[in-house]
């Protein structure tokens, strides 16, 4: 049995809208959509060709990219120095790890850095192209790491690499240009704090100079060696004149015994180097024996004992005056003076005299000795201020000197830590040398182009069977009315 081909209207209530009318067409008994294959056809083959036809373009006419990847890597361990210089002072000098703090990321510093305009601008003049032509790197950082990798393209892979490494280049210039930068800002700011120090030092020094120039004193050391020298002088006095306390015991004793001064024993002896003063004595004993053996013959009156008197008598006077001329002395004094040149006493008599002239240089000594000591006591006490301050003033500029010759260490020191601020950072793979093109992408075009038509074939087949479903939804209804 066959049925005609016919038009039927259903019509069922919806919620909400009006009532409306859906046609269907039937064939055999049957619905049938054959008559919407021309459209749907059409519009599948007009939908695939606007996917294809961009993506075609687009792969024929797209110059060909190439990318060049450069991986640097930041250590994450510091460095310290510790130099001590006996009397000069200490330097020290640190660099601390890259990552110490949390506040600030090298990495993301770095980051920033690579996409500088001045680093671009560089990169772009050493290639001899534009910076609009060079293009940005671009950046990435790897998460609990200290590595940076950076990509650069370029028309081939030449061409990318040598970006790459004019991008490197000139960020390593413009890392070393900040580096020298800081240090020479904070060596500018030590110098001028070693020109400080270094006047304080000339100004000490200067004092320094005015007071021993007013003073004599030329420093606290010489101070104490006077003070020593007096103190050492002072103990040789009192030997001294304890000395001349025995000299004075021992050639009193002597003049006691001999019954003679050291002055009258000196000249005794002064005779008794006289040769003619000896002579003359000779004479008187030799006149003063024939006295006696003619006044043991004859009485005193007789011519011969008179004759012998006489010539005792001259030749005594002669002594006499002799013996005056020679010492200066007058007859009664010289009449009381021994005359015997010979003999254990005229050694005692030399003893005393060699006594009293050592008594006499011990007094001159000891008188010398006195004058030096009042001299250093008055010179001490004339510069016991003068030492104190100048023991202050040297104190003072060993401090100065030693903060001086510090900030001189420090400051020669901290040219060598010029990691404080930018952190030390390495190649660790140079720019790449591209194999393949990574612009454009034919896998993944072809790819995006397949999935569009995919999509756009999924839409047209919704479409196609809308209206069954619809149909089925509103069957089920009428049926059960």
């Amino acid at each position: 049995m066959s049925y005609a081909p016919a038009d039927t209207t259903l019509t069922a209530p919806r919620p909400g809208r009006r009532k409306g009318k859906v046609k269907r067409a039937f064939v055999g008994g049957k619905p049938s959509d054959l008559g919407r294959l021309p459209r749907y056809a059409a519009f599948a083959i007009l939908g695939a060709a606007m996917i294809w036809a961009p993506i075609m373009g687009y792969l024929r006419t797209a110059p060909l990219k190439y990318t060049s990847s450069t991986s640097l890597i930041l250590p994450g361990s510091g460095a310290s120095a510790s130099l001590n210089l006996n009397g000069i002072g200490q330097a020290s000098s640190s660099a601390n790890s890259a990552f110490s703090s949390n506040a600030v990321s090298p990495t993301e510093t770095y980051k920033r850095l690579l996409n500088a305009d001045r680093i671009l601008a560089a990169a772009a003049k050493a290639l001899d192209i534009g910076q609009s032509d060079l293009g940005q790197p671009r950046v990435e950082l790897v998460d609990q790491t200290s590595l940076i990798h950076f990509q650069m393209i370029g028309s081939s892979p030449q061409d990318a690499q040598a970006r790459g490494d004019a991008i490197l280049t000139a960020f390593f210039r413009e890392l070393d240009a900040l580096r020298t930068d800081e240090v020479n800002t904070r060596q500018g700011s030590s110098l001028q704090a070693i020109a400080d120090y270094r006047d304080s030092v000339a100004g000490t020094r200067a004092e320094i100079s005015t007071l021993q120039d007013q003073t004599g004193l030329l420093s606290v050391q010489q101070y104490d060696v006077l003070l020593d020298r007096n103190l050492a002088l002072q103990t040789e006095i009192r030997s001294r004149a304890a000395a001349l306390s025995e000299a004075d015991a021992a050639v009193a004793a002597m003049s006691r015994q001999l019954g003679l001064d050291p002055e009258a024993a000196a000249k005794t002896l002064k005779l008794y180097a006289d040769g003619s003063y000896l002579a003359l004595i000779d004479e008187v004993a030799l006149f003063g024996a024939e006295l006696a053996a003619a006044s043991a013959q004859y009485g005193a009156a007789h011519p011969k004992v008179v004759a012998a008197r006489g010539a005792r008598d001259t030749a005594r006077a002669a002594a006499l005056q002799l013996a005056a001329a020679t010492t200066g002395l007058d007859t009664a004094t010289l009449s009381t003076l021994d005359l015997a040149p010979h003999g254990v006493r005229a050694d005692l008599l030399s003893d005393l005299v060699r006594k009293d002239v050592d008594r006499a240089g011990l007094f001159q000594e000891l008188t010398t000795l006195q004058a030096q000591f009042a001299d250093g006591q008055t010179d001490l006490t004339s510069k016991a201020a003068a030492a104190a301050q100048l023991q202050d003033l040297e104190r003072d500029f060993s401090v100065a000197e030693a903060v001086f010759a510090s900030a001189i260490a420090r400051a020669q020191s901290s040219k060598s830590d010029v990691y404080a601020s930018y952190p030390l950072v390495q190649v660790l793979e140079n720019p790449s040398l591209a194999d393949r093109p990574s612009s454009p992408n034919r896998k993944l075009a072809v790819a995006a182009g397949i999935a569009a038509t995919l999509m756009m074939l999924m839409a047209l087949a919704m479409g196609w069977v809308r209206l069954a479903l619809i149909s089925r939804l509103l069957t089920k209804p009428a049926a059960k009315a």
